[in-house]
């Protein structure tokens, strides 16, 4: 068993130092990596030392300790790949037991710097809050086992959706990461902020409930022996083991029905296929052409992982900026309007989403009315998610605000917006159309970035002077008409000026698609 342990350490660091040798810019930015976290880690070291002896640095600390732990849990859903030296399908063919298996790898899980940059974070937290001889051994204790949990826990995640994190719809998630890293550094300074108006008591609540789950409950023991609770420590201590134990258990399980169970993965395609291809999506959509072009467009938006992170994002970001500023007090109602600018962008560059697989679309075109159906359906297709998104981020932040008087205004506001997207993103589809790479992170095709860039911030500028005369008309209810009694009417003119500039855009984007076909193609088949 010992050796088992030592071989898969030995292993790691031979892979890992290979790894390095392959390519000096590699090195490079492994070594670049390595200092920066390391000096992070030594910057908020010097932070928790600082905090010893604050009233609420016990709330601080389990808190911290508790995101860490939620850092841990979903990072391999993220970043599947990012330690490839400890993926259990690679020893599947080995003959080796699932229990000397975890030992190895979770001896093997401490070496990197993730597992050093959350060592020192721990040993911070544990001096911050332990106070006397028997507290220090109890943090000790608490910061090994905090470290194990955290480990333990990133594992059995990652084995028991091994078989998820290596499909296409795990390359989905990681497509995602960016906009979670992005939603929590939103979090995080909303946080920020509140804690630096109303201070750190604000977390005692939180740490309350915190400090009995693990890993927060490793370190949370080390104060409970400060105060000479020692009957709470150990309970806390008690709490820590099981749930280590549990985790490993869990690992084990996984690990062994990884290595027994056949993967079914083509037998799941076959039952697929034999159910045939009808699906309730097609049976909601209208008939003909619409209906097809809608569903396919909606199985871009689901399956397409570029496709699913932009309209992940919109959506995410339509909600956060109005939403957070309501939060924070700043906000204002319009900020709603954000959601619907946000999501018809997704209107733009819709041929670019084809590909190469665009002739198929350009045989099924001979005249302007086919080109007019195809951006129809495209544009009804976006509406099905549009139109209600936006809505609900309209009412959401109104309740938050509290201002329901100016409700139809603004929702007025936001399907007029709305209906200029589209129909600047139908001309700017037929006129700047650009290519979508399949591989790697870029969105636009090498020489393209100039297209990409008139569409996208050209549509913009147009969008917001078409909806002109409804802003226009807004200020006048609002000023020259004196007070909110006929501001009601923005809801209907907006919803109808909305519709009428959407079906002038599709009519006027049509021509151009039917007499550029060839050229569309081409530009949409660079990546």
């Amino acid at each position: 068993m010992t050796n088992v342990t030592s071989t898969v350490v030995r292993l790691k660091l031979s892979l890992l130092r290979n790894g390095l040798r392959q390519s000096g810019g590699r090195r490079t930015a492994y070594i670049a990596s390595a200092v920066v976290v390391l000096l992070f880690a030594a910057l908020q070291l010097l932070g928790l030392l600082a905090l010893r002896g604050h009233e609420h640095a016990v709330s601080l600390v389990v808190l911290l300790v508790a995101v860490l732990g939620l850092g841990w849990a979903v990072m391999p859903l993220f970043f599947p790949s990012g330690d490839e030296t400890l993926d259990p399908t690679r020893l599947v063919m080995l003959p080796l037991r699932p229990r000397p298996l975890v030992r190895a790898l979770l001896t093997a899980s401490l070496v990197g710097i993730g597992p050093l940059f959350t060592l020192l974070l721990l040993v911070g937290s544990a001096i911050a809050v332990a106070h006397g001889a028997a507290a220090l051994v109890t943090g000790i204790v608490g910061v090994v086992l905090a470290l194990l949990l955290c480990v333990a826990l990133a594992r059995a995640v990652a084995a028991a959706n091994i078989r998820l994190l290596t499909s296409r719809k795990g390359r989905d998630l990681a497509v995602l990461s960016g906009l979670v890293i992005a939603v929590g550094a939103q979090v995080v300074n909303f946080g920020a902020q509140r804690l630096g108006s109303s201070g750190l008591g604000e977390l005692d609540p939180a740490a309350t409930v915190l400090r009995w789950v693990p890993p927060a409950s490793a370190i949370g023991m080390a104060d409970s022996v400060s105060e000479g609770s020692y009957g709470i420590a150990a309970a806390q201590l008690a709490i820590s083991v099981a749930a280590l134990v549990l985790l490993v258990v869990v690992w084990e399980r996984s690990l062994t029905r990884l290595m027994t169970a056949p993967d079914g993965s083509t037998l799941q395609a076959a039952e697929s296929r034999d159910r045939g291809t009808s699906t309730g999506l097609s049976r909601l959509l209208p008939a003909g052409r619409t209906g097809t072009v809608m569903e396919r467009s909606l199985r871009y938006i689901w399956r397409d992982p570029k496709t699913k992170a932009a309209w992940v994002t919109s959506l995410a970001i339509g909600l956060i900026v109005p939403v957070f500023n309501a939060l924070q007090g700043t906000g204002s109602l319009y900020f709603a309007c954000f959601a619907a600018g946000m999501l018809g962008i997704q209107m733009y560059n819709q041929f670019g989403q084809d590909t190469s697989a665009f002739w198929m679309v350009a045989m099924t075109i001979s005249s302007a009315r086919d080109a007019y159906a195809e951006l129809r359906a495209r544009a009804l297709a976006l509406l099905v998610i549009t139109l209600p998104y936006a809505a609900l981020v309209v009412v959401v932040t109104t309740a938050l605000l509290g201002d329901w008087a100016k409700l139809p205004e603004v929702l007025g506001l936001s399907l007029a917006l709305l209906g200029a997207m589209l129909a600047t993103g139908a001309w700017t589809s037929a006129r700047f159309p650009y290519s979508i790479p399949q591989e790697g992170h870029k969105n636009v095709a090498p020489g393209q970035a100039g297209l990409a860039w008139i569409a996208i911030l050209g549509g913009m500028i147009s969008g917001a002077l078409l909806c002109a005369p409804v802003i226009a008309l807004t200020i006048w209810l609002n000023v020259a008409a004196g007070g909110d009694a006929y501001t009601w009417l923005l809801l209907p003119v907006g919803a109808a000026y909305g519709t009428a500039i959407t079906l002038l855009g599709l009519r006027l984007a049509a021509p151009h698609t039917a007499n550029h076909l060839p050229e569309i193609l081409t530009a949409v088949s660079k990546g």
